[in-house]
């Protein structure tokens, strides 16, 4: 065995890893329950790899008896890497998933009561029986998607299957009642009674119990719930318990890792509730906040040093994430130099963004160190467009996009591809109920017998409809129109085509039909057919036009080739967290993407809406917040926030995101407004919670006053007058405008 001091030191000879205080201190506390707080590019992973080291090597910990658990494959296996890096001579410790260790759980029960099961996801043959008899091929979304079609009478869509898959998780990750099912806000018909079906078939089906993903976690929490001597096995089997990522589990995964743990207490649980962007999947931030009331011995360290970014950088996100209230009250610092300031940037138009994300790409050298954050994988098509044009390689974290397989990019394609041969009845009856003429399923079907009975003929659908079925006036006058429309359509620019789809053969009119009736996101179809027109403007036929979005689609999908290579990494923001780079851009900053839904509309809602109701809005802001928070602290130099204020021809507003971190880097004097006759008492709309000792008035503010600035810390103010506020830090002194301090809440009064 070594002493502390001689791992320490051992560990700093050997790798160059060398630990500060705090670390320290949370790598030998292991006795009883520790919650280590970590901030962004705190070093969380070396120092949890390190505390399994020194259980080891210097508390004697016999590794089979320590179990790591961590919430995805790819940070289970970068930690099992870097302990063989760090201890290459020591025995491997078992990291896995929640989902690994619940699925053990699963299978000695099910063994124990001889019980017959089957896999639905992942691989679907691996079941209960050991025998090589093949087993009948079950997939869970193909379940779903038979259950869907059965009660709602047509196929889902890919966007609708994902809902309920996601609606499914998170009613079994927060272990929500029935009764509770129906409060969870997706637009799916009949998503209760789906789930239901769903599983009376996994339990009566087939002959034997199905399970999910899900399943291995709500099963696993029953039987060692209900189970004593499992429950015991399980709780002996390991002496010490390390959980990463926690702010990203759930509810149930929180129940499962508790009882594991409940005899010895031996647990450190390593998280950030900043970085809890995974509400939608279940997560539970406000486990984290209870953490002491769970286990009231617990220590609590925070491990706030940012080595990962510049100061500028650091300094902005630290008080940009202070404006949420449920959160421990903490300050990341770095001792890293300034380098750059962030930079803003307001196009006029969103079509030009990309444009110009290339121009300022192809100014730099290292692609593997530049990433492109977005809310929404849609804002990656325009992306992919351009810098294919512009010969630069990327890499799509979520290349699994569906965009071009959309159910709108096929209708756009379909219309053209009619206009090549008038009597394909066949892509006609994928399209007859999308023109705006109300064109019958009956009076299809009468059209259809006739190319049945004479199926070479090659007449136009157009013709015939008007010659052999029966139609109302309107629809008389509306078939001649997309005739002569579609006779334009062979000589039309594609582009040209675009457009005679959108509004002479009445498509967009027929979308705000279809998303409504059937619960589609309007915005998102009409969004599709935005991005179209504009890669359309590049191509001069139809023909070049679906080649290209053939070749567009192929190269998103090939791009997770370029994982590793010299190549810009494209990435949802959510996808990022774990991430770093020297350079970041931030795109689509406005409101509706980023917020997805603005302060002010939220306060507006206020007064319509129930308490609980209430709460959820103010934490989806807060989840909003974090969102924002942790693209910022992906950039480790460069980080540059861009926006517009044109989005497909409509004027949107800038994200009050943007707004705010550029008031922070730039602080800039409101406009004051003229007054008005009437005055109205309100609450001043403070962009940041302010605490009992924030100055919010010019008189309190005293030369000779020590106080504390919310970026530079404690200082002395030197000078004040009407309009400048002069404060001697430690290291320099600095001058800032009254009003924009006390508008703010920048500065505290020190007791």
């Amino acid at each position: 065995m070594v002493s502390s001091n001689d791992f320490f030191d051992n560990k700093k000879r050997e790798l160059g890893v060398s630990l500060n205080n705090i670390q320290q201190e949370a790598v030998i506390t292991n006795n009883g329950p520790l919650l280590l707080l970590a901030s962004p590019g705190s070093g969380k992973t070396t120092t949890l790899i390190m505390k399994i080291g020194y259980l080891i090597e210097v508390i004697g910990v016999v590794p089979s008896r320590i179990k790591a658990v961590t919430f995805s494959r790819a940070s289970a296996n970068d930690m099992k890497e870097r302990f063989k890096r760090f201890f290459p001579n020591l025995p491997m410790v078992e990291f896995s998933i929640i989902h690994s260790l619940a699925f053990q759980v699963v299978r000695e029960y099910f063994a124990k009561q001889r019980i017959e099961y089957q896999l639905i996801e992942g691989n679907n043959n691996f079941t209960s029986q050991n025998n090589h008899i093949q087993q009948r091929q079950l997939n869970k979304k193909q379940i779903i998607r038979n259950i869907y079609k059965s009660l709602n009478g047509e196929p889902a869509t890919e966007d609708q299957l994902e809902e309920l898959i996601t609606f499914i998780s998170f009613i079994k990750n927060k272990l929500l009642p029935e009764s509770k099912w129906a409060l969870v806000p997706i637009n799916v018909p009949k998503k209760e009674l789906i789930v239901k079906e769903y599983e009376n078939y996994k339990k009566y089906g087939t002959g034997k119990l199905l399970l999910d993903y899900d399943d291995m976690l709500t099963i696993a929490n029953e039987v060692l719930e209900k189970d004593n001597a499992i429950l015991f096995r399980y709780q002996t089997l390991f002496d010490y318990v390390l959980t990463d990522e926690s702010q990203d589990t759930s509810f149930v995964q929180h129940s499962i890792i508790q009882k594991l743990v409940d005899k010895h207490k031996n647990l450190c649980v390593v998280a950030d509730e900043d970085q809890s962007i995974y509400s939608w999947r279940g997560a539970e931030p406000q486990y984290l906040l209870d953490f002491r009331s769970i286990y009231p011995d617990a220590k609590i360290l925070m491990m706030l040093q940012n080595y990962r970014s510049s100061k500028d950088i650091v300094d902005i996100a630290n008080v940009f994430i202070k404006q949420n209230k449920k959160r421990y009250e903490k300050n990341m610092f770095t001792s890293n130099p300034q380098y750059k300031p962030i930079k803003f940037k307001a196009l006029t138009e969103y079509k030009t963004q990309s444009v110009y994300l290339v121009n300022q790409i192809l100014k730099l050298e290292d692609l593997a160190e530049v990433a492109i954050l977005y809310r929404n994988n849609s804002s990656a098509i325009l992306l992919i467009d351009s810098f294919d044009k512009a010969n630069i390689p990327f890499y799509m974290k979520d290349s699994d996009n569906r965009f071009f397989t959309h159910w709108v990019v096929q209708d756009i394609l379909n219309f053209m591809r009619l206009s090549y041969d008038f009597s394909r009845i066949d892509v006609f009856e994928t399209i007859y109920s999308k023109f705006n003429a109300y064109i019958k399923k009956s009076q299809f079907e009468e059209l259809k017998k006739f190319y049945t009975n004479q199926p070479l003929t090659k007449e136009s659908v157009f013709d015939n409809l008007l010659s052999l079925v029966k139609l109302e006036d309107y629809q008389i006058e509306k078939v001649k129109k997309f005739k002569d429309s579609y006779n334009k359509i062979k000589t039309a620019s594609p582009k040209s085509v675009m457009q005679i789809i959108r509004n002479e053969l009445g498509y967009e009119s027929s979308l705000e039909f279809i998303c409504k009736s059937k619960g589609y996101n309007l915005e998102y179809a009409l969004e599709i057919v935005n991005t179209l027109e504009i890669i359309s403007e590049s191509t001069n036929t139809m023909i070049e036009f679906a080649n290209r979005i053939k070749y567009l689609d192929s190269l998103m999908k090939s791009s997770k080739f370029n994982k590793g290579e010299n190549a810009v990494t494209f990435s949802t923001l959510h996808s990022s967290k774990g991430l770093e780079f020297e350079t970041v851009f931030m795109i689509d900053l406005i409101e509706g993407i980023i917020p997805s839904t603005s302060k002010s509309e939220k306060s507006d809602e206020k007064s319509k809406i129930l308490e609980e109701e209430l709460l959820n809005l103010e934490e989806e802001m807060e989840e909003e917040v974090r969102l924002f928070y942790v693209g910022m602290t992906r950039a480790k130099l460069n980080l540059e926030l861009v926006t517009y204020f044109k989005r497909f021809d409509k004027k949107v507003k800038l994200s009050e995101f943007f707004k705010q971190v550029q008031n922070l880097v730039t602080p800039v004097e409101a406009p004051q407004p003229k007054p008005k006759k009437v005055f109205s008492k309100q609450e001043p709309k403070n962009k940041f919670i302010f605490n009992s000792n924030t100055i919010q008035d010019r008189t309190l503010l005293k030369v000779g006053m020590f106080v504390k600035h919310i970026l530079f810390g404690q200082g002395e103010i030197i000078s004040c007058n009407s309009e400048v506020l002069e404060i001697r830090f430690e290291s320099e002194i600095k001058k800032f405008q009254v009003s924009v301090c006390l508008k703010h809440g920048y500065i505290e009064k020190l007791e």
